[in-house]
């Protein structure tokens, strides 16, 4: 694995010398794309127009050696958000992530497109290496937006539909805008296979079909506001939304009749408010008050017909109630070549969950099924953007968190953390088209709430108690990246990174044949990740870009049952994809295709050692822009190799072989038509 990921890098290095020495020239070649003296890269609408396209969201995926990160949604704001800025902002919602705000932007109303790397004068990073600020212009428009949207499956899967609508206004500072929209739920990952079980011995005990399917939406409105206020600007923010979703699948032969579904039905909501206010030239205030809440109820059953006779029907019922709340506060002073930023963030979160199990009507007690889990946060955080030289930048901060998570229900428990969290970058931009930076930071995970109640999955007759002494994992994070632009908007780039982690979360065996989401020790991860972003103009091969990545992973930690070493669970070795879009001005059109290599991944628990293997996921589009306001896409998904491979074990200290479980399964090919409107 190492002399993989050094073999990659060798790659890298030799391939980026190549771009070097092909290009004499500056590396923003096109007057639409220029290199600031501190690294920021400016992208006017021009550099897009070839593109023809119709949000200013189709804009930013056209960033050379740029990719949208809308944030793993973890609790808090402090390190949760992504790496898109609106006029130098994050959107006033959690939920209304980057992607979604720069869908309802109209291209039109784009002035430029800044590509922060390493950090800048003004821009919060968030510990992103890469952000992306989106200027927009101020005069006066009103546009109204119809999507529609429909999926065709292949093979008896269910068509689905859905669409939306949105009027968006701007006159000057202020902006408004309403979103309506009735959305899509989906998965690709269901069709016709095969189910074989094979015991310890290697005697087939079970051979069945299976197919199943997967559908769901929602319903929801979003309205935004922002203008002035105070002396300053304030962005308001709100929705509400209901969603749903079933689920089923249907194992089958001569003898066998097995059908798992799960159901669920959800609402909840948002409100958001973030207000600036310049106090001086250099000073600038920033407040932020966020308010979600959600809940759902469903239920997962397992009906069973063998052999002509009726087994106990299993139910895993549940419902649960979550919010959370986050005032925060930050100043930020800008003097010259060095920015301050301080502040701080409170934070409440809850869930209260309640859970059963019945076998064939009987309650079957699960370890934490009735929890209520609740948790009060407050972090201080500094930190400082220097711009030591025309080549060199340096970012430092520091944040303090300090958490107190109780829970009362089937237990009850409280438990105080304290954790501090030091950050340095340094960036070095040698000459333009160069740029290295090298990242330490020790990060603190974020838990799942979920973890703390009991969960099942029926279809692979497994069922998990929850575990009230669970700790976030801690690690130390070494990373170096070196970046080459060449060719006006080619990339190449190459990722290193180590961590050193304390506290690793997997799954740990509890008493009663149970097993849980726990801590398990201290543990490793490595990781290479080579990128290339290329031009094909001079390939001849007018309009065209590849782009192509490839992710190599390596861990390590020591298993709680067996006390072997192994690499954590979810940690995939190997991934890659290759994605090619040509622009075809003649006649108004784009088309492209895409290709995941797949992946393998080991999930670990202390009765079971589970193998996901996904392999040759394609995806390819046509996308017709007859006039600006008006834009027709078709896209068609294919995938027909995925396989989860289940080992259970009869002991989970000697882990003798109880049985091996394979699910092959053929999923459905599945038809994309998206129709885009603007008046």
């Amino acid at each position: 694995m190492k002399k993989s990921i050094l073999l990659a890098g060798a790659a890298a290095i030799a391939l980026a010398a190549t771009a070097a020495h092909a290009q004499e020239a500056a590396p923003m070649a096109s007057a639409s794309a220029t290199e600031t003296a501190s690294g920021v890269i400016v992208y006017q609408p021009d550099f897009f127009a070839q593109a023809r396209p119709n949000t200013a969201l189709e804009m930013v995926q056209r960033v050379p050696g740029f990719g949208i990160v809308d944030g793993d949604g973890s609790r808090g704001f402090e390190g949760a958000v992504g790496n898109v800025l609106i006029n130098g902002a994050r959107p006033a919602s959690k939920t209304d992530t980057g992607s979604s705000v720069l869908s309802r932007t109209p291209a039109s109303q784009v002035e430029r497109i800044e590509l922060v790397r390493g950090g800048a004068p003004g821009i919060d990073m968030q510990g992103f290496p890469l952000v992306v600020n989106v200027i927009l212009k101020s005069q006066a428009t009103i546009q109204h937006v119809v999507n529609a949207n429909a999926f065709f499956f292949e093979g008896g899967g269910e068509d689905l539909y859905g669409g939306s609508y949105q009027v968006t206004a701007r006159d000057g500072d202020t902006n408004w805008s309403l979103t309506l929209s009735d959305g899509v739920s989906m998965s690709d990952s269901f069709g016709p296979g095969t189910v074989t079980r094979t015991n310890g011995a290697g005697v087939i005990t079970r051979a069945e079909t299976v197919d199943g399917y997967a559908k769901g939406g929602g319903q929801s409105a979003r309205a935004t506001w922002a203008g002035p206020f105070a002396g300053g600007k304030i962005d308001l923010t709100g929705r509400y939304g209901v969603n749903d979703w079933f689920q089923e699948s249907v194992q089958e032969s001569a003898t066998a009749l097995r059908t798992n579904r799960n159901v669920n039905d959800g609402d909840g909501g948002e409100v958001g408010a973030v207000y600036e206010r310049p106090l001086s030239p250099a000073l600038k205030f920033e407040g932020r008050l966020i308010h979600q809440f959600s809940s759902s109820e469903g239920a997962a059953s397992g009906d069973a017909r063998l052999a002509g006779v009726d087994q106990p029907q299993q139910v895993f019922s549940y419902a649960n109630d979550a919010s959370e709340t986050i005032v925060r506060g930050q100043l930020r002073h800008e003097n010259g070549a060095v920015t301050t930023e301080v502040g701080a963030e409170a934070a409440y979160n809850a869930l209260d969950t309640r859970q059963a199990f019945t076998v064939g009507g009987v309650p079957v007690p699960l370890p934490s099924d009735q929890v209520k889990v609740e948790e009060t946060r407050m972090e201080a955080f500094a930190r400082s953007t220097w711009r030591m030289t025309e080549t060199l930048t340096l970012e430092t901060g520091l944040r303090l968190e300090s958490s107190t998570i109780s829970q009362s229900g089937d237990s009850d428990a409280e438990k105080d953390l304290f954790y501090a969290k030091p950050r340095a970058q340094l960036t070095w931009t040698p000459g333009q088209g160069n740029q290295l930076r090298f990242r330490v930071e020790r990060d603190v995970g974020q838990l799942d709430f979920g973890d703390f109640a009991a969960s099942a999955d029926l279809q692979a007759d497994q069922v998990f108690g929850g575990n009230a002494d669970l700790e976030p994992d801690q690690r130390w994070i070494f990373e170096a990246a070196y970046e080459r632009r060449f060719w006006g908007d080619g990339v190449v780039s190459l990722t290193l990174r180590h961590d050193e982690i304390s506290d690793v979360i997997d799954r740990i065996p509890l008493v009663g044949g149970f097993s849980a989401v726990g801590n398990i020790g201290d543990g490793t991860y490595d990781s290479a990740r080579l990128s290339l972003t290329l031009p094909t103009d001079r390939l001849g091969i007018s309009g065209g870009r590849l782009r192509t990545s490839g992710t190599w992973q390596e861990s390590s930690v020591t298993d709680p049952t067996t006390g072997r070493q192994r690499e954590i669970s979810g940690i995939r070795p190997f991934d890659a994809n290759i994605a090619f879009t040509q622009d075809i001005q003649s006649i108004k059109t784009q088309w492209g295709f895409e290709w995941l290599r797949g992946f393998d991944e080991a999930l670990y628990d202390p009765d079971s050692r589970t193998d996901v293997r996904l392999r040759n996921y394609r995806i390819l589009f046509v996308e017709w822009k007859p006039t600006t306001d008006l834009s027709i896409r078709g896209q068609v998904n294919i995938w027909d190799d995925f396989t989860v491979s289940r080992t259970q074990y009869a002991n989970r200290t000697t882990q003798a072989i109880d049985y091996v479980e394979v699910r092959d399964v053929d999923p459905r090919t599945f038809f994309q038509v998206r129709v885009r409107k603007t008046f």
